[in-house]
């Protein structure tokens, strides 16, 4: 009989893949339904204005050490974690890039838009996918991690 801990690796590793697909969707209706505020400085602006519109906050870097960067990480979620406010850290900013066609038609093809924060907030119909992902992110929290992390498979 093989025991049970040669079955937690993969078991962990489809959750957190379940849950990164379950983010990815999550994110893509946002976007249509037009619940989905991109970039730091209009996320900001959100949180300032209508704090409890918002239901969860993505803060996506991979490994970067732009200083200025991880300050405005640091405010948002010291704020978002004040206000309640489901808090995922992501990596994998070109997959977001090709879920949420972050290249604008009026601007440069070299040029995208700001991934770096995304909120999301009261999707018209309560997706069912944002449960997955806000249980998730509560289980990581009683595992002593503050900030939940995911990575977002490339396609």
């Amino acid at each position: 009989m093989i025991p049970e801990e040669s079955f937690a690796p993969s078991v962990i590793e489809n959750r957190v893949q379940s849950v990164g697909l379950a983010l990815e969707e999550l994110l893509v209706t946002a976007q249509k339904q037009d619940c989905l505020t991109v970039g730091i400085y209009e996320s900001a602006k959100l949180l300032n204005a209508e704090p409890d519109s918002v239901v969860l906050c993505v803060l996506a870097a991979d490994g970067e050490d732009d200083v200025a960067l991880q300050i405005h990480f640091t405010l948002l979620q010291s704020f978002c974690c004040d206000s309640g406010i489901t808090i995922l850290r992501v990596s994998g900013v070109q997959r977001l890039q090709q879920l949420l066609g972050a290249v604008d038609a009026n601007r440069n093809q070299e040029e995208h838009r700001d991934l770096h924060c995304m909120l999301v907030t009261n999707p018209q119909a309560e997706h069912c996918r944002l449960q997955e992902v806000g249980t998730y992110c509560q289980e990581s929290r009683r595992l002593n991690q503050w900030v939940p992390e995911l990575v977002l498979q490339e396609r």
